[in-house]
């Protein structure tokens, strides 16, 4: 097994296996959550509760008995059933909303203490001169310093109905200060980046798919098009999916005709297939999608139904491997089952979805099984265990039963980082000296009009990284030995992250992707 590496992995992976849990598919009418319907009859468990509640010797919480009976059920189901209670529920259907009541600002708790690292311009927190740097002490008199302060602790104070104020104790520039700011409603883009990398190739990355998500790839397209675009890079990495109907609205943008985009199917639900319903917005021109083994549910809808037609280039790595559809029913208390009904299959009828019969933790542990076998690294390890075998449109062998398998295979960058540049990675130390670094030199990034023109003629020289090495002596991490190879790239990743605070994400992905192997892969593809 190999040691290292990359370093965003972990991070990632966690968040496909937490979130993915409690995070599936509405269908494809995208309607609210169901009520669930009564039963007119009572069941044991119904039973056995009433005797509880009306005989037990002691007092008891029988809505904490119910949740917990409730749990047990759903484990015995797919890793996919599961049980909201009313607070998750809650922040399950705002992360895909597309947008949040909030204050409108991006924080880090660093070294104990929370940091603004982006504040949305005319945004609440805009509006009321709050700035990048600043750091929140309290808000509303809750203290939010210290080793014990959450993520989400400070999350549940800041946020907010819209219209409600919060008053926020600040410390900036050695001094305290009090600021009241009025929640708004903030949106959430799951488009990242859109923007030119020549005169034809266009780059599009959706990190999920929200309410919001064709909405906005239509005005990315529509943009780019007016740009000169004629091929496109459609970059589905980490999207761990969202909303089925919006995956087959871009999904439709791609096909001709009626063809089929996904069908789903039951023990208790019929056949119901989803076709394209009108002309597309780029149903012509050289298309490359990116995956890899964090690309789940929606985003395999999206690559499944353009690989079956042979409709452009998938590139990348195996991807997760969800096929399973969840239908949300409501519950009488405001919580929540999101319960598997069906599974989806492509155009040819794969079903994506991953065998699942040995446990949950089997389940989840698999994408890490790929990388301790080495298949996120070698193209020949990379496949799918007794997958059956199908024909796509053009006569092309594809597989189904665990994940998208890539037209073009782009393995892990096998170089490694040394234990000492990991470790100032992984705690976040590296992270920490590019925002520290970005509030001492604000006007450093002034004189650049955009991202590409900033990374063709941004350099820090040897004053970033001297900077870095006397940072890094503060975990005790000496960088006087590290190989040239490892400078050169650690100093990308800095030039990148510098890039963010002026460009947000897209800044970073412009940066970024002039050195991403599996970005460079793609272009390769399109300048056959």
């Amino acid at each position: 097994m190999k040691r290292k590496f990359e370093v965003w992995l972990p991070l990632l992976l966690s968040i496909v296996m937490i979130l993915g849990m409690y995070i599936g598919y509405r269908f494809a009418t995208g309607q609210p959550n169901k009520k669930i319907f009564k039963l007119d009859k009572a069941t044991a468990l119904q039973e056995a509760l009433d005797i509880i509640r009306t005989r037990y010797v002691d007092s008891v919480k029988i809505d904490t008995l119910e949740a917990n009976a409730i749990q047990e059920m759903m484990s015995e189901l797919d890793p996919h059933s599961v049980y909201l209670p009313p607070a998750a529920l809650k922040m399950a259907d705002e992360d895909l909303s597309g947008s949040f009541d909030g204050i409108g600002v991006e924080f880090s708790q660093i070294r104990d203490t929370v940091n603004i690292l982006h504040v949305f311009k005319e945004g609440p927190s805009d509006q009321a001169g709050i700035e990048i740097g600043d750091q929140i002490l309290q808000a509303d008199g809750v203290r939010l310093t210290g080793k014990d302060i959450s993520t989400d602790k400070v999350i549940s104070v800041i946020r907010g109905k819209k219209g409600s104020v919060v008053e926020l104790e600040l410390f900036r520039n050695e001094k305290k200060k009090t600021v009241q700011v009025t929640r708004g409603s903030i949106p959430k883009p799951s488009v990242s980046a859109a923007y030119m990398m020549n005169k034809q190739i266009g780059f599009i990355r959706l990190d999920e798919f929200t309410s919001t998500s064709y909405r906005e790839f239509m005005e990315a397209m529509e943009n780019l098009k007016k740009l000169g675009m004629t091929q496109l890079i459609f970059d589905l990495r980490s999207n761990r999916g969202g909303y089925m109907d919006q995956a087959i609205e871009i999904a439709d943008e791609f096909l001709n005709g009626d063809k089929l985009i996904v069908y789903t199917q039951g023990v208790n639900s019929p056949k119901t297939e989803y076709r394209c319903k009108r002309p597309g917005i780029f149903e012509e021109g050289k298309l490359v999608v990116l995956i890899d083994e964090l690309s789940a549910s929606a985003s395999e809808i999206v690559a499944g139904a353009l690989q079956d037609w042979d409709r452009g280039s998938i590139v990348g790595r195996r991807s997760f491997g969800k096929g399973l559809v969840q239908e949300p029913f409501l519950l009488s208390d405001g919580s929540a089952m999101r319960l598997t009904v069906a599974r989806y299959y492509t155009p040819i009828g794969r079903s994506i979805q991953k065998p699942y019969t040995d446990g949950k933790k089997i389940y989840m542990d698999e994408v890490w099984q790929r990388y301790a076998t080495g298949q996120l690294y070698y193209a020949d390890s990379n496949k799918i265990s007794n997958g059956k075998a199908y024909k796509t449109s053009g006569g092309r062998t594809v597989y189904g039963g665990g994940g998208i398998m890539p037209d073009i295979f782009v393995g892990l960058d096998t170089s490694s980082y040394s234990r000492e540049i990991n470790k100032i990675l992984l705690n976040g130390s590296f992270n920490d000296f590019i925002f520290h670094y970005f509030l001492d030199n604000k006007k450093i990034l002034d004189p650049y009009p955009n991202p590409q023109v900033y990374n063709s003629k941004f350099d820090p020289a040897d004053d970033m990284w001297l900077k870095f090495t006397q940072w890094a002596q503060k975990d005790t991490v000496n960088l006087s030995g590290v190989p040239l190879f490892e400078k050169e790239r650690l100093e990308d990743r800095m030039e990148a992250q510098l890039a963010r605070y002026k460009w947000r994400d897209s800044g970073f992905y412009q940066v970024m992707n002039t050195k991403d192997t599996v970005v460079l892969r793609a272009i390769q593809e399109l300048q056959k």
